[in-house]
């Protein structure tokens, strides 16, 4: 068996890795860089060189792919729905309770003076960890008056 049938057998098997263990590209990159080397392979027999070759063409087309590859999507990020409701009170600078696109979340109240009721209809502004940051909704419906 040659070097180059070698290498075009392994730079198969590579490309067939990916489509069963897709890793960004990365076996599929490697798989091409061994089939590139069998070209090579062909005009130098020094498998020393030839193994060089292959690494290197590997990094340079695994660093050259990343651009094409998507961006990981955080998918724990909370925007499908703002409102919620509390299913106890929050106290001035406690926690609480609410209910949130159907699950009971820990909640805080992001101004550390405001009392929010129980069963009271409130706004998500943030998240810290699995704690909600939430505010009244009848806050921001009907601020209070300058000077109360």
């Amino acid at each position: 068996m040659t070097p180059a049938l070698i290498w075009i057998i392994a730079g198969s098997v590579l490309c067939l890795m990916e489509l069963v263990f897709p890793i960004a590209f990365v076996a599929m990159m490697m798989g091409i860089s061994a089939i590139i080397v069998a070209g090579i392979a062909l005009i130098i027999p020094n498998v020393a060189v030839q193994s060089v070759a292959w690494l290197l063409i590997s990094v340079l087309l695994i660093a050259g792919s990343r651009r094409f590859v998507p961006k990981r999507i955080n998918r724990l990020s909370l925007q499908d729905a703002v409102e919620a409701e509390t299913l106890t009170a929050i106290a001035p600078g406690q926690s609480g309770r609410v209910l949130y696109e159907g699950n009971s979340w820990r909640a805080e109240c992001q101004d550390a003076s405001t009392a929010i009721a129980a069963m009271e209809k409130v706004y998500i502004v943030g998240r810290k960890g699995n704690t909600l940051i939430v505010y009244p909704l009848n806050e921001i419906n009907h601020p209070p008056a300058l000077g109360d």
